[in-house]
């Protein structure tokens, strides 16, 4: 992509933890966001999964949320600000 846009600069982009966009990988630390299903809709992910395959995995996340799984298997991850999925910023044009 770097080649193809001609970017001159690559700059990560962290996803902060109370990132207001609502794409799938903005509720990193809010999980119980996933159980509500606008939300699901939302995302392009969940949209193209069959149900099959989606209602399972949240009535597990709704499990893991109830007994505090979730909490105790994710700890490290209640403390950070922002979370690197890389995600990145290119930047191209003539404006360097």
């Amino acid at each position: 992509m770097v080649e193809a846009l001609d970017a001159h600069t690559v700059l990560p982009f962290a996803i902060p933890h109370d990132f207001t966009d609502g794409f799938q990988a903005a509720y990193w630390r809010r999980p119980e966001r996933y159980l509500d299903p606008v939300i699901r809709q939302a995302s392009s992910t969940f949209a193209q999964l069959p149900a099959s395959v989606v209602e399972p995995a949240v009535a597990r996340l709704r499990a893991d949320l109830a007994s505090g799984a979730w909490r105790r298997r994710h700890a490290d991850l209640l403390d950070r600000d922002a979370v690197d999925y890389g995600y990145r910023l290119l930047i191209a044009g003539s404006n360097r």
